[in-house]
């Protein structure tokens, strides 16, 4: 059969179409290449830990690496300003702490706004805290450290990972509470060589980063930050049962450059939302000492907010700024 002239250019100049309008397709489809993950904590870090495992979830769910990359120092200040700074094309995200709503006070010259800066993406979880020991110490409770404390003032090291962090602030809150002094000692890579060694005493970490030390019998957990105790650290009692009120942990979650667009934003929270109702993936999490905890974008930027104001009390309240 023949086919008339003009059907036929007609069918020509739409064939040839068809592969700019899938490339274009392809273009548009979020992502089409590999992701990058900032992590402004070193690696092995229980912040690490929990990002690798979302990384891994993303790259299953969406089909393209995401990939986990540490910028330590500064107490994730300067992870969060690589990241502030980087295109907002959901192709560098942020690994966003607790820690990071107090750095703007604690930090003077910063130059960047985290809640102005970091778009909201998707929240991942509460990481619970708990107050850890080297063995060392012939101290088996919370009154034995504090009559401890008490009687060895300024003699206690207590480290961190950067001033204004939250494991500094949760220090910074025992101490007030307890009426105890102690030594804070900050770490732009990791401390457990020496918290290990012994040459740091104590430690207010995420429960993560402590549960393969815990039952090994390398550090000694005196109580959880948390208002209750925790189910998978049941023999652990909480540090309101000894400092009534004391309350505090940290949460996790991914950020993006601001003006990121939203369709991406939004692929991104389904994905990991999608992880954290998944029984595999809840469980992994769990087993790290994280507690799942899956919100809107909207839901999350209200949370930080909420979060900010609370964390920015205590910081004004004991001083706390870097030197």
């Amino acid at each position: 059969m023949r086919i008339p002239r003009r059907h036929f250019l007609h069918l020509a100049a739409g064939a040839a179409v068809l592969p700019t309008v899938s490339r274009v397709a392809r273009a548009e489809t979020y992502p089409s290449r590999p992701v990058r993950v900032i992590v402004g904590l070193p690696a092995g870090n229980s912040p690490d830990i929990v990002a690798r495992l979302v990384s891994q979830w993303l790259s299953e769910r969406l089909g393209q690496p995401f990939v986990v990359e540490n910028r330590p120092g500064a107490a994730t200040n300067i992870g969060t300003e690589y990241v502030v700074h980087a295109q907002p094309d959901g192709y560098t995200l942020l690994l966003a702490l607790a820690g990071n709503t107090v750095n703007g006070w604690v930090y003077k010259k910063l130059n960047f706004d985290f809640n102005r800066d970091i778009a909201p993406v998707a929240s991942i979880g509460g990481i619970p805290i708990v107050m850890v020991i080297n063995p060392s110490l012939p101290l088996k409770s919370v009154p034995e450290f504090i009559a401890y404390a008490k009687a060895n003032p300024g003699k206690i090291y207590f480290g961190s990972s950067g001033t204004g962090s939250l494991p500094h602030i949760m220090g910074v809150l025992f101490e007030m509470m307890a009426g105890v002094d102690m030594v804070h000692v900050p770490y732009k890579e990791s401390l457990f060589p020496d918290l290990l060694g012994g040459r740091l005493q104590v430690a207010f970490e995420p429960v993560p980063a402590v549960m393969g030390y815990i039952p090994a019998g390398k550090l000694r957990a005196l109580a959880v930050t948390t208002r209750q105790r925790l189910g998978i650290l049941p023999d652990i009692p909480a540090l309101a049962e000894f400092l009534p009120a004391y309350e505090g942990s940290g949460w996790i979650g991914i950020g993006a450059p601001r003006n990121t667009p939203a369709d991406i934003v939004g692929t991104l929270n389904t994905a990991i939302n999608a992880g954290l109702a998944d029984a595999k993936f809840r469980a992994r999490l769990t087993a790290l000492g994280a507690i799942p905890n899956p919100m809107t974008t909207a839901e999350f930027t209200k949370y930080i907010a909420v979060e900010t104001e609370k964390w920015v009390k205590v910081v004004e309240f004991a001083h706390i700024t870097a030197e």
